[in-house]
């Protein structure tokens, strides 16, 4: 689903390696601390000393080397040429939407058309 929504917004998808241990290593330093069990959910880098918690870490490790990727050029771009040419434009909004009644405007209760 994600790579199919990068195609449809004109963005670069990448795909990052299962086995990188992105809850492992410190962002600020990059030392490997090692595994830690799941119940686990906040650590200090033994090298740094940094709090980290895991999932921001993780997340933060996992866009980094993405990037990494990207730079190195081995990005999968199968939907580079789905997207080449097309630009994002803005789409207005509907008339008529729903939601609240604007002010001096009466609702009934109830379902309309029963």
């Amino acid at each position: 689903m994600l790579e199919y929504k990068a195609a449809k917004h004109g963005r670069t998808f990448t795909r990052v390696d299962r086995a990188f241990p992105s809850s492992q290593v410190c962002l600020a330093c990059g030392f490997r601390d090692g595994p830690k069990p799941l119940h686990v959910r906040q650590w200090e880098c033994g090298e740094c000393g940094t709090a980290h918690d895991r999932d921001h870490n993780a997340a933060r490790n996992i866009l980094v080397e993405g990037r990494r990727i990207v730079a190195a050029g081995r990005a999968e771009t199968q939907n580079a040429s789905w997207s080449a040419g097309k630009t994002r434009t803005k789409v207005p909004a509907q008339r008529g939407e729903a939601g609240s009644p604007r002010k001096g405007q009466t609702t009934q209760p109830g379902i309309p058309g029963l």
